[in-house]
């Protein structure tokens, strides 16, 4: 099963981006990046953190927190 954490962490790869560009493109600290990429299935963002996140990757928030493939692109 992935996690937030897990999708993420493959987006951000896929897109070639360190965990501290996506957190200055997102204006979010490296450490909230890290610690979503990590946290397992108990981590639990803010909404706001991971709709900043989502918009700097081009992701719908709601695929990028569960994985609804129908919904992966942003609108």
């Amino acid at each position: 099963m992935d996690t937030v954490g897990k999708r993420l962490e493959d987006t951000r790869r896929r897109q070639v981006l360190t965990q501290a560009e996506l957190a200055h493109k997102a204006g979010v600290s490296l450490i909230t990046v890290s610690r979503i990429e990590n946290g397992g299935e108990d981590v639990n963002p803010r909404p706001a953190t991971i709709r900043r996140i989502a918009a700097a990757l081009g992701v719908d928030a709601g695929w990028l927190l569960f994985g609804d493939e129908d919904v992966k692109r942003a609108a």
